[in-house]
């Protein structure tokens, strides 16, 4: 099979399409023609060797297609079926690639608009769920308007919750669209979101890593009640729960989007495709970071 490979650290210019062997699904995997796969900011992070370091290193984690394979004790589809999920081989840029975590593609998406989906919304469902965000709560998200704060936005109305979004002013309407009540993020943002909520916030999630992690606390009344996916340093500084997947995964989210979706409660991310054979000037793309929604790769 054809798969974006790098054989060694760099620019975008190492990138390849190499011929690689076909995987083979193990005990509750299936296998995936990929139709497919998201490009996100972990893959150019690799390519750059400021995570993994062995070589030569595949890419990809989120992917949909058709199931060509099933593993040892699947029985929740079939050769055929149209999927999305998670690759944890990290090798889903490709023709082929295995799904660890996988549900059915909704009825109304097509595969780009699925692969889009399954690490925006795992993150965001996760740190939900980390903070114990319910109905009658309110929550504020640091940078609303992307990929994930955008899912944590719609997740968190979903559940009953209020929302409040830190956005630029141009993203307002937006926010509002998503049924949250936007504030603009920067200088004097704690006497904004104490204008809508005078009582403070019951719970915060930093999406953006813009440095707010003081003010979140503030807001809230402590730092257990404040979640960051996106401020590491920050979050051990203000001893504030730093949400990643090896802490527990929210692979519920993949098998709730569906009913959301049909039901008109979620609102999909825009997405801008390339095919493989393009992947370099879509990790050109994805490192500049002006990207409004999400970059997916298409395989024929």
């Amino acid at each position: 099979m054809k798969a974006a490979r790098f054989s060694r650290f760099g620019g975008p210019e190492v990138l390849e399409i190499a011929d690689l062997p076909d995987p083979r699904p193990g005990a509750g995997q299936v296998r995936i023609a990929v139709r497919a796969a998201g490009v996100s900011l972990s893959d150019w992070k690799k390519r750059r060797g400021l995570m993994d370091q062995g070589l030569p290193q595949t890419l990809g984690y989120e992917a949909a297609g058709v199931v060509d394979e099933l593993g040892e004790g699947v029985t929740d589809v079939a050769v055929g079926d149209r999927v999305f999920g998670f690759c944890t081989d990290g090798a889903a840029q490709a023709e082929l690639a295995v799904l660890s975590a996988y549900a059915p593609v909704p009825q109304s998406l097509d595969f780009a608009a699925a692969a889009a989906l399954p690490a925006a919304i795992e993150t965001a469902m996760r740190a939900l769920d980390q903070l114990g965000v319910g109905g009658r709560s309110t929550l504020l998200v640091n940078g609303a308007s992307g990929s994930v704060g955008s899912a944590a936005v719609q997740f968190a109305v979903a559940r009953g919750a209020r929302v409040i979004g830190t956005v630029g002013a141009a993203n307002h309407d937006y926010l509002r669209s998503l049924g949250a009540e936007p504030v603009t993020y920067g200088e004097g943002l704690i006497g904004r979101v104490q204008d809508l909520a005078p009582g403070g916030v019951d719970f915060a999630l930093d999406v953006a890593g813009s440095g707010v992690l003081p003010e979140l606390i503030e807001l809230t009344g402590g730092p257990e009640h404040v979640v960051t996916v996106a401020d590491f340093e920050g979050a051990q500084k203000y001893a504030v729960t730093f949400s990643r997947g090896d802490s527990g995964r929210a692979l519920h989210a993949l098998s709730e989007i569906g009913e959301l979706i049909e039901a008109g409660r979620f609102s999909l991310p825009p997405v801008r495709t390339f095919p493989l054979a393009e992947v370099a000037e879509a990790h050109r793309v994805s490192e500049e970071g002006h990207v409004r929604g999400k970059l997916v790769l298409l395989i024929d």
